[in-house]
């Protein structure tokens, strides 16, 4: 069965750094797009950040410039580095992918930044 697996969440004080794993496993034939949403409480999910499989990133505009998004095509793993992380990045993080033919969701993951 095809799944993402997701770690690196936790307690982290604003200004503090944390980094988010995320790896494909079971029967995959391709992986294109992979990226990262959040959603807080009583939010909508928004998009934090996306890279597609040639490497272009996009970014949400909260995150810009203290996020980093980046894959590693041989190990079907994408990453979230968090840096100066503030108490409005507080959140579920959940990976995303595409592979074969739709698009999947990882269990998410907790952030909590406190101030």
């Amino acid at each position: 069965q095809v799944q993402l697996v997701e770690s690196g969440g936790g307690l982290v004080q604003a200004g503090g750094s944390l980094r988010l794993s995320c790896a494909a496993s079971g029967s995959i034939f391709r992986i294109n797009a992979m990226g990262w949403y959040r959603q807080a409480p009583g939010k909508q999910r928004e998009l934090v950040a996306t890279i597609s499989n040639s490497g272009r990133t996009n970014y949400g505009d909260s995150v810009k410039g203290r996020f980093t998004i980046s894959r590693d095509n041989a190990k079907n793993a994408v990453y979230l580095q968090m840096n100066s992380l503030k108490p409005g990045d507080t959140a579920v993080y959940y990976c995303n992918a595409g592979l074969d033919t739709r698009y999947y969701w990882g269990q998410g993951t907790q952030v909590t930044v406190s101030s």
